[in-house]
């Protein structure tokens, strides 16, 4: 089933010009790139995209972290995009990382992980929307 998903390449990986690198490790992969934009989030920004960690004793660190560089926001296209994207990524703890995966070649740390991906369809939807309206999302 085709399906779309939100990627974010992080702070970390564009401080260090991984983009090009990331993006064509997705393509690769068979995702098929829908929308794309560089930014800088602000803080509001941040704390809004992670609404859902409020109050949680990691969100201050993980703001300051995605405001620390520019990010790159994209709509990825493909099957089962939220799930083959996810194991694409790989896990986030570094001890569970497997050869292949992103996070495994260009993650620094826990947070320093390179890349940010939907966990469910439904999430899918709403970050999405967060970052681009429909009409910026090619067909």
């Amino acid at each position: 089933m085709k399906q779309q998903t939100l990627a974010i390449i992080k702070p970390d990986a564009t401080k260090r010009n991984l983009i090009g690198e990331i993006l064509t490790c997705m393509e690769r992969n068979g995702f098929t790139i829908k929308a794309l934009k560089m930014l800088h989030l602000t803080s509001e920004q941040a704390e809004g995209f992670y609404a859902e960690h409020k109050g949680k004793d990691f969100l201050p660190k993980l703001v300051t972290f995605m405001t620390s560089a520019p990010i790159v926001v994209l709509v990825l296209e493909g099957e089962n995009a939220v799930e083959n994207y996810r194991e694409l990524m790989g896990a986030t703890k570094v001890e569970l990382r497997k050869s292949g995966t992103i996070r495994k070649m260009y993650g620094l740390g826990l947070t320093e992980n390179s890349v940010h991906g939907s966990d469910s369809e439904e999430s899918a939807k709403r970050e999405i929307a967060y970052f681009f309206t429909p009409n910026e999302i090619m067909n």
